[in-house]
């Protein structure tokens, strides 16, 4: 179907900061803790390879969600292209990626309501009270929709954006070139996991899709720029702390990985600058309610297409009660969840839903039923199977890292 709608400058630019907000969330905060173990060069280069694959299987999105119908979600293109059993793996992925990811940040964001609260006014706010006042928000901006979520979510980015440089601007002078140097090449597979988590963002294309009037370039470019943006921000944040923060000793990163702690923890403990702690906990902020609404997002529009609720009057109130109450109800029943349920979603969700699936998409959707494409990805079968290979190899990792 040919695009016939103009996209708006502002639209693309909230597009790319929805897919950077979403990729900019809890795996900034504990992707330099998972990789303190490899060492900073290690880091970058799987850093740089899992940045590859996943801007490449957002483009597959891309390509396969502009040949079927407006609001065709995951469901959809799972169940025209892949069948029943290509529908039921991708209900069940998708809802495991989607409330995985929901509780980790909504169980995170509410230790740090807990603290604003207690720092700012002075208020006892208990976890569950603060995981329900957190979900319960987010979940209202949700209700109101894209053009809402976009403008909010770019505002976020804003504010991540100006508090990871002052964290930056504080951090940088206290780097230390011998830090990093130290390097554990063979470790680097074990750190692909959470590496695909920290660059999750596609169950939100085809809400994108939508969003942007289904304009292939300016999808492209939302994509592109939006996975790019994390990409850097992801590298220089992996200088800052693995050139700060020692692997051993006390607060080092070895101790923050084994008691779950966030990268800002063991960061305030190694700068100086006694504001950077403020900074730190606003980043953490930004970074947890950017993805959280950025999934969130994505979890409403494939309880749509699932349910087949529609998205207006109390169908809409129906399908954000059904993405925020279970996300509410197990946050509070887990409340350790973040860095363990990042891990799995990447390790088994991502790997499934983000990498194997798309690409099935694309092979099944050019080579078999012929579709026609108004934007096609390049590299043909070679570039799929490269990608479903890389996507086996991180299951096979985390599979290895269970047992």
């Amino acid at each position: 179907m040919e695009n016939t709608h103009k996209t708006t400058i502002g639209h693309t630019i909230g597009a790319i900061a929805l897919v950077a907000g979403t990729c900019v969330g809890g795996g900034m905060l504990a992707l330099p803790v998972d990789t303190g173990a490899i060492g900073f060069y290690p880091s970058l280069l799987s850093l740089f390879i899992a940045w590859i694959f996943m801007t490449i299987t957002g483009l597959f999105l891309v390509e396969s969600s502009l040949w079927l119908e407006r609001d065709a979600h995951f469901m959809t293109l799972s169940s025209r292209l892949l069948g029943k059993v290509g529908k039921y793996i991708c209900v069940f992925f998708f809802l495991f990626m989607g409330y995985g990811s929901l509780i980790a940040y909504a169980s995170g964001g509410s230790i740090l309501l807990v603290s604003f609260c207690d720092s700012v006014f002075g208020l006892t706010v208990s976890r569950v009270e603060a995981c329900a006042i957190f979900s319960a928000i987010l979940g209202l901006v949700i209700y109101f929709g894209t053009q809402l979520i976009g403008k909010i979510n770019t505002i976020l980015v804003v504010g991540m954006i100006i508090s990871y440089f002052a964290i930056v601007g504080g951090g940088l002078a206290e780097v230390k070139g011998v830090m990093l140097t130290r390097a554990n090449y063979t470790g680097m597979a074990l750190v692909f996991p959470l590496m695909l988590a920290t660059f999750s963002y596609q169950m939100i294309v085809p809400s994108l899709t939508f969003y942007l009037n289904r304009d292939p370039r300016a999808l492209k470019k939302a994509i592109v720029i939006g996975t790019s943006l994390p990409f850097i921000a992801y590298a220089i944040w992996e200088l800052i702390v693995l050139g700060t923060v020692p692997y051993e000793g006390a607060m080092g990163l070895k101790h923050a990985f084994t008691q779950g702690f966030s990268a800002t923890e063991p960061l305030k403990h190694y700068v100086s600058m006694g504001w950077l702690s403020v900074v730190a906990e606003m980043f953490a902020f930004f970074a947890i309610v950017t993805s959280f609404l950025g999934i969130g997002l994505g979890l409403f529009d494939f309880l749509s297409d699932l349910t087949k609720i529609k998205k207006k009057g109390w169908g809409k109130l129906a399908l954000i009660l059904l993405a925020i109450i279970p996300t509410i109800f197990f946050a509070i029943l887990f409340p350790n969840a973040f860095m363990t349920a990042l891990e799995i979603s990447g390790g088994f969700g991502d790997a499934i839903l983000s990498i194997i699936l798309p690409v099935l998409f694309i092979w099944i959707g050019r080579y078999y039923k012929r579709y026609e494409s108004v934007y096609i990805v390049g590299g043909g079968r070679f570039a799929l199977s490269v990608t479903a290979l890389f996507a086996v190899f991180v299951l096979s990792i985390q599979i290895y890292k269970l047992i």
